[in-house]
């Protein structure tokens, strides 16, 4: 089997794990590394993450943004740990890391800390009655509280990947980026994004994109141009 490039992670969000094991064929040796969210956690989603683990030596970030009391969020983590995947998410509350890390132990399982949802802006926030202040200093201030507490990296738009990775905290650290979108194609419900090549430039490590390969006509070739285009960095 070729080496495949993990910088780039596809979003298997589809409904369910019949439909995911069939775009991941579609994709073949194209993709290595996929996501699989909480939309289709009842369509069968762990069942194919462990399925693409195991069987199709893919890699696997399972992307359920936890959040709970510390014990709730420990045994769920300890719980999923032993799955061998490769990255989890949980809200990046430090209360939330700490206790997903105590889950984590023992395992390879990276957890990575969600700063700000890239599909909100200002507007949401304020509804949702977070301090004030501009998103991208609170993205930055979400992401250093969350590597302080023991997170092995955070989630966060492309653009403030280059604002997390100038952080102290942030050597050694991964910088995991939803909200891409390769030139051209449609924004959907993400309201801070940028191209993959302006992600990976600015810090990120990888690149997260979903529709822009799986509503193509050809997946594969779709996630190939995402490559090269990462690649004239």
């Amino acid at each position: 089997m070729p080496l495949t490039d993990d910088r780039l992670i596809v979003a298997l969000d589809v409904a369910n794990a019949v439909q995911g094991l069939a775009l991941a064929e579609r994709l073949g040796d194209a993709v290595g590394f996929y996501k699989i969210g909480l939309g289709m956690l009842t369509g069968g989603g762990l069942a194919l993450a462990n399925e693409l683990k195991q069987e199709h030596g893919k890699r696997i970030f399972l992307d359920m943004k936890l959040f709970d009391i510390g014990a709730t969020i420990e045994a769920a983590v300890r719980g999923l740990a032993q799955f061998d995947l490769d990255f989890l998410t949980v809200h990046g509350d430090p209360h939330v890391v700490r206790a997903a890390k105590e889950g984590a132990a023992g395992s390879n399982l990276k957890i990575l800390a969600v700063t700000i949802l890239t599909s909100l802006d200002r507007a949401d926030l304020d509804a949702a009655l977070i301090q004030p202040g501009d998103i991208t200093e609170l993205v930055g201030l979400r992401a250093a509280a969350a590597l302080d507490a023991g997170a092995d990296g955070v989630i966060a738009s492309p653009r403030e990947a280059a604002l997390i990775r100038a952080l102290p905290q942030a050597p050694g650290k991964l910088i995991v980026t939803p909200g891409v979108r390769p030139e051209g194609a449609a924004a959907g419900d993400q309201k801070r994004i940028a191209t993959p090549a302006k992600a990976i430039h600015d810090g990120a490590d990888h690149v997260v994109v979903g529709r822009p390969i799986w509503q193509s006509d050809d997946p594969a070739a779709a996630a190939r141009a995402v490559l090269d285009e990462i690649r004239t960095l």
